[in-house]
């Protein structure tokens, strides 16, 4: 399985928050087995709206978490093509089109990834078959 972390996950593994032991299992198989555990260039932005917004309190700046984030040695950053941009305007089915939430979702279907999130929407549009999303 290759994982996609949405980018609240990504936040809660670097706040050492709790994540679904599923989820826990299949990033550490990951990493035992030398796969990368992909995080979309995109959850940069995501993370300094959040900041920007007041809605996440971190000691950390968006920038030096991505960086620091990123630079594990199991991380590969994702990055944002034409492609996915555009097919994230063309998703099949119903979705709330959340611009991120697409992008992510686009972005998972192009390089087949699957998606670890709570993300109750994201889980939804996965339960129709749409994407293939691992709760965490």
């Amino acid at each position: 399985m290759k994982l996609l972390l949405d980018t609240c996950a990504a936040i809660w593994i670097t706040e050492d928050e709790r994540i679904s032991p599923e989820a826990t299992l299949e990033i550490n198989r990951a990493a035992f087995e030398g796969r990368p555990v992909y995080l979309g260039l995109y959850s940069a932005w995501e993370r300094a709206m959040l900041s920007a917004k007041h809605k996440l309190t971190s000691p950390l700046s968006p920038k030096a978490w991505f960086e620091r984030f990123t630079s594990r040695p199991e991380v590969e950053v994702v990055p944002l093509t034409s492609d996915i941009l555009i097919e994230s305007c063309f998703l099949p089915g119903d979705f709330h089109r959340d611009p991120a939430d697409c992008i992510l979702i686009a972005t998972a279907r192009a390089l087949d990834l699957t998606i670890v999130t709570r993300d109750g929407p994201i889980l939804a549009y996965a339960d129709k078959g749409h994407v293939r999303a691992l709760a965490c």
